[in-house]
C-alpha cells in the first residue's frame, strides 16, 4: 500500500475530476469545511471520461492520486461518478488514506419518489458500469428507473455553455424519455450536471425533484475526517489550489467563472500527465 506516512489534520484534501465538473463538489466541501486546504485537479486534456475505457480512466485517476498523495494530501475525493465506478476500489487498496467516491443518488431518489418512477442523467461510461447496475439492483428493485446517457453535456459545461440553445436542445432530448415515463425525481449522475441544474429545473418544471449528491459527499468527507482525527479545527480559512492537464490560460478563465473568483491554474505535477 502506498503512503504509510502519518497523516496530519492541517494537510490538504485532494479533489479530482475529468474536468471542471468536480467544482460542484469542491464548492460544497469549501462551504462545509472552510478551514480545510484543497487541491483540485481537472484532467481536462483527457475529458470526457465517459467515453473512455475503464482501464484508461483507472490509469489516469491512479496517476493523479499518486501526485496528490505526493503533495501531502490527507484524503482523496474522486469527484466524478465515472472515475469512481472505474477506480475507487483500486485506489482504496493502493492508498493508506481516506478515499471518498461519488455515486448517483439512486437511494435518495427512490425514497423521494411518490410515483415510483426515477430518471437518471449520466455519462455513457457510468451507464455501462457495473456500479450503476449494482445501485439500481440494490435500491430500486420496486421502482422504475429510466437511465439516460447524455453525450455532449460534459463538453457544454466545459465550454461554459450553460444557457445556450444547443445545451437546451440536448437536454430536451435527454429528458424526453424521462418525462414520457412521468418520473417525479431526477438524479444528476455526473458532477458536471449540477451546473446545468437551473436549466434542467426550468425545462422540467416544479413537479420533478432534482437530486444532486455534492452536499452529501461533503458531509461524508467531514464524517470520515472526524472519525480518523484528521479534521482541521483552525479558525483560519484554508487555501485552494488548482491544477489542470488542459491549456492553462483557458482553464483559468473557465475555472474562475465557475468558482466565482480569479484563480491561478498550474500544470499537473510532474508524472501525473503520463498516460
Amino acid at each position: 500500500m502506498v503512503d504509510d506516512i502519518p497523516l496530519h489534520s492541517d494537510a490538504p484534501i485532494g479533489v479530482m475530476d475529468s474536468g471542471i465538473g468536480g467544482l460542484s463538489v469542491l464548492r460544497e466541501i469549501r462551504q462545509l469545511l472552510p478551514a480545510e486546504s484543497l487541491l483540485y485537479v481537472a484532467d481536462s486534456a483527457h475529458l470526457p471520461y465517459g467515453d473512455k475505457s475503464p482501464a484508461f480512466v483507472r490509469q489516469r485517476v491512479t496517476r493523479i492520486a499518486e501526485s496528490l498523495s505526493a503533495m501531502g494530501a490527507k484524503a482523496l475525493v474522486v469527484a466524478c461518478n465515472t472515475a469512481t465506478a472505474a477506480a475507487v476500489e483500486s485506489l482504496r487498496e493502493r492508498f493508506a488514506l481516506p478515499v471518498i467516491g461519488m455515486e448517483p443518488g439512486v437511494k435518495p431518489a427512490v425514497l423521494s419518489s411518490k410515483r415510483r418512477v426515477v430518471g437518471i442523467l449520466a455519462t455513457e461510461g457510468m451507464v455501462r458500469s457495473n456500479r450503476m447496475r449494482e445501485l439500481v439492483a440494490r435500491f430500486a428493485h420496486e421502482v422504475e428507473v429510466v437511465i439516460q446517457p447524455c453525450p455532449g453535456l460534459v463538453e457544454q459545461v466545459e465550454r461554459h455553455a450553460l444557457h445556450t440553445p444547443e445545451t437546451a436542445r440536448l437536454l430536451r432530448g435527454y429528458l424526453a424519455p424521462i418525462v414520457a415515463r412521468e418520473a417525479d425525481t431526477l438524479v444528476l449522475g455526473c458532477t458536471h450536471y449540477p451546473f446545468l441544474q437551473p436549466l434542467i429545473e426550468q425545462l422540467l418544471g416544479p413537479s420533478v425533484t432534482v437530486i444532486n449528491t455534492g452536499g452529501a459527499i461533503a458531509r461524508h468527507l467531514k464524517s470520515r475526517l472526524e472519525a480518523d482525527g484528521l479534521l482541521n479545527g483552525s479558525a483560519t480559512p484554508g487555501t485552494v489550489r488548482f491544477f489542470s492537464s488542459g491549456e492553462e490560460t483557458v482553464q483559468q478563465a473557465l475555472i474562475g467563472r465557475l468558482w466565482g473568483e480569479v484563480v491561478a491554474v498550474a500544470p499537473l505535477p510532474e508524472g501525473a500527465d503520463d498516460v
